[in-house]
């Protein structure tokens, strides 16, 4: 399970770090950029969830915390995208790294965390 787990997590990382720099390069959120970060959120989530049953319990410190926040904001981040793309509003199609370079930031907390806790 734990190896399903680190899977998940880093493929999370990979789907999410694709499509939040893609977008700011290419200056605008395109279709495959919410495709690669709903699929961020499906590993986060397919991660976290195998990392919950595996402790048998919440952990009330900086990585469950922010890993909490961070998968919510994901879930956010992805949906709101999924908006501005289908409602093809052009400024927020334009603006929309923003969120997404702060998000990926926010996302990197529990990451690193969770890595450095496990590297003991």
């Amino acid at each position: 399970m734990l190896n399903f787990a680190i899977i998940s997590i880093t493929l999370a990382l990979i789907w999410y770090s694709i499509a939040v720099w893609a977008e700011k390069y290419s200056g605008k959120l395109k279709k495959w950029h919410v495709i690669f970060f709903w699929s961020g959120v499906g590993c986060d989530t397919a991660g976290t969830i195998t990392m919950r049953v595996m402790s048998n319990s919440y952990l009330a410190d900086i990585h469950g915390i922010s890993g909490s926040i961070a998968l919510l904001l994901m879930l956010f981040h992805a949906s709101w995208a999924t908006v501005v793309i289908i409602n093809k509003n052009e400024k927020l199609i334009r603006n929309f790294h923003q969120f997404s370079m702060f998000v990926w930031l926010v996302w990197l907390i529990p990451y690193i965390s969770g890595v450095l806790m496990h590297m003991k």
